[in-house]
């Protein structure tokens, strides 16, 4: 506890001024374009280690690195308009700059702390777009934090010129930090993106599968082929840059550079990929299953459900690994039902019997099939009682939660129930027919 409390303090006291030291002394008396003595030592040598420029504007001044990478990662980036297909279950409804690919900016922050918040500033913050069949990047530091509010203006006049913004999990963190920051200056207004692309929530849908984790480092080098090689630790970075500004050595910033880079190179890859695959998974030349059943998921969740049936039949045709193949069975059995294919659903739905989740689902819907549209309450009654036995094999092998073992088994035994109660009902009112038909067999000729 004491350590912790410890630490907090020299943090907070890494965001007062830097003593004047006497290589500050010497700095103020030899002063170099674009440096204030207030600045911490390392300044200096962090812009020369950068190849850095100054940037100056009404509110001061601040660090500019520029650099440019003709090789993409992964994907080429998307030559043309963005096709309609993948914008429809990119961004619905979103402003047709969306469509045009010049008209993206990347972004992507490193800050002082990693849980947001009013006390947490953007000492880096890097933006990239495509250019000239490259990726152009550009990284605005703060050498100390007065610069700030000069960073927020040239980040609001690179955002006006492309109003379209992208990011990887910038919805949550990036964006609404730096939103925070702007209104926190009372006076500068930032150029609120046209749309917001951010890649994260496609990602997860496609490969949280196969990958279980959609950190960005691991789908470049699983899903593009590109291994960043060594990086650091995302947690590292605030400390960086509090040991810089209470006068330590520059140089761990530049691994801070560095990473800030290539999560933009990343992510310029990564939405490259994405566009191409839910434009076409076809003539991407998909044939991964899991891949084919995330652009089902999708397509589901935006409405589209002919491509999403379409999807779904051939990731079942690529072999799914048993859980995910159930899934995709039940879920393309639901679109089935609701587009009035029951022959189809039915048969999907016998497929996947047994004590899962998706194979009680099945039972119940089964159940209510032969019930209602089979006018088979004997069969119906048969399926629920299968059901109950799954269920209780499922409670001895802890495959399902007690709260939905407890809603299954009061579902199946309610509508049991009441099946029993409608067979009774059924040969009751066929008994006077049947002792008549009796009677009439055995009366004399």
């Amino acid at each position: 506890m004491t350590t912790n409390i410890i630490d907090r303090f020299a943090r907070l006291s890494a965001l007062k001024p830097p003593k004047k030291t006497t290589a500050a002394s010497h700095a103020a008396a030899h002063p170099a374009p674009g440096f204030s003595p207030a600045l911490p030592d390392g300044a200096e040598r962090l812009a020369q280690l950068l190849e850095a420029a100054t940037c100056t504007n009404v509110f001061g001044e601040h660090l500019t690195v520029r650099k440019w990478f003709s090789e993409p990662i992964g994907d080429e980036p998307p030559d043309g308009a963005i096709k309609d297909s993948a914008l429809h279950l990119l961004a619905p409804k979103a402003a047709k700059e969306v469509a045009d690919p010049t008209q993206w900016l990347f972004l992507d922050t490193e800050t002082t702390g990693l849980m947001g918040g009013t006390g947490t500033y953007p000492f880096l913050v890097g933006i990239a777009w495509w250019d000239a069949g490259g990726l152009q990047v550009e990284q605005f530091f703060m050498r100390e934090l007065s610069e700030e509010h000069a960073l927020l203006v040239t980040l609001a006049d690179r955002m006006a010129t492309r109003p379209v913004l992208v990011t990887f999990n910038g919805k949550s963190f990036d964006w609404p930090l730096l939103e925070t920051r702007y209104r926190m200056t009372r006076s500068i207004k930032p150029s609120a993106p046209r749309a917001h692309l951010d890649f994260l929530h496609p990602a997860r849908n496609l490969w949280r599968i196969r990958l279980g984790s959609v950190r960005l480092a691991e789908l470049e080098k699983h899903v593009l082929g590109w291994h960043r090689g060594a990086d650091l630790i995302s947690e590292m970075i605030p400390q960086f840059y509090f040991d810089y500004l209470r006068g330590g050595a520059p140089e761990p910033l530049l691994q801070v550079f560095l990473h800030n880079q290539m999560d933009l190179r990343g992510l310029a890859g990564l939405a490259s990929r994405i566009v191409a695959l839910l434009a076409d998974p076809e003539s991407h030349h998909s044939t991964d299953g899991l891949e084919l059943f995330g652009v089902s998921r999708i397509c589901e969740r935006r409405g589209d459900t002919a491509r999403a049936r379409k999807h779904y039949t051939q990731s079942l045709a690529a072999a799914l690994p048993a859980e995910t193949d159930r899934a995709a069975r039940r879920s393309l059995a639901r679109l089935s039902k609701r587009e009035g294919d029951l022959p189809l659903a039915c048969q999907l739905w016998e497929s996947i019997l047994g004590n899962s989740r998706e194979g009680l689902e099945a039972y119940e819907q089964l159940a209510i099939h032969y019930e209602h549209e089979a006018d088979d309450s004997r069969r119906a009654a048969a399926l629920v009682r299968e059901a109950l036995s799954e269920l209780q094999r499922a409670r001895r092998h802890a495959s399902l939660s007690a709260a939905l073992h407890r809603r299954y088994k009061t579902q199946f035994e309610h509508r049991l129930r009441r099946l029993d109660r409608l067979q009774r009902q059924h040969q009751k009112a066929a008994q006077p027919l049947l002792e008549r038909i009796d009677a009439e067999s055995h009366a004399e000729p």
